[in-house]
């Protein structure tokens, strides 16, 4: 498992959600290379509304025409690591915007070592509990 704290450096990539990569998402493409080159964690979050470049909203409400709405993935890892990935994106992102910015991670830790807790009453998990995103 890596170790992550301290200072970081967060890439986020904005894309379509119909952006494709060799008819594959592209999100999920950007988050399997990531993970294939070891990197800390990759998230995917979906937009509900947006415009970038081209100046088109995208939107989730229901009249809307669009149905490419805003993705966004975002990746954390030290300064070293994401520099190194960013060749990868250079080749993945021919339409969107990457972004970096230093962060300080506070806390980084999986399911790996420590059993879920549990409520005794129900044996569900409370909010936020054994749950890791990044």
């Amino acid at each position: 498992m890596t170790r992550l704290t301290g200072s970081a450096l967060r890439v986020t990539i904005f894309i379509g959600e119909n952006d494709t990569w060799h008819r594959k998402p592209l999100y999920a493409e950007i988050v399997h290379r990531a993970h294939a080159a070891g990197l800390a964690g990759a998230s995917v979050f979906r937009g509900i509304e947006g415009f970038g470049a081209s100046s088109l909203i995208h939107t989730s409400r229901l009249l809307s025409m669009s149905e490419d709405l805003p993705v966004a993935v975002i990746v954390v890892d030290t300064e070293e690591r994401v520099r190194a990935f960013l060749p990868q994106l250079d080749e993945l992102v021919t339409e969107g915007l990457v972004i970096l910015d230093d962060c300080e991670v506070i806390r980084y830790a999986g399911r790996g070592g420590a059993p879920d807790q549990e409520r005794p009453e129900t044996g569900d998990r409370a909010p936020g509990e054994g749950e890791n995103w990044l």
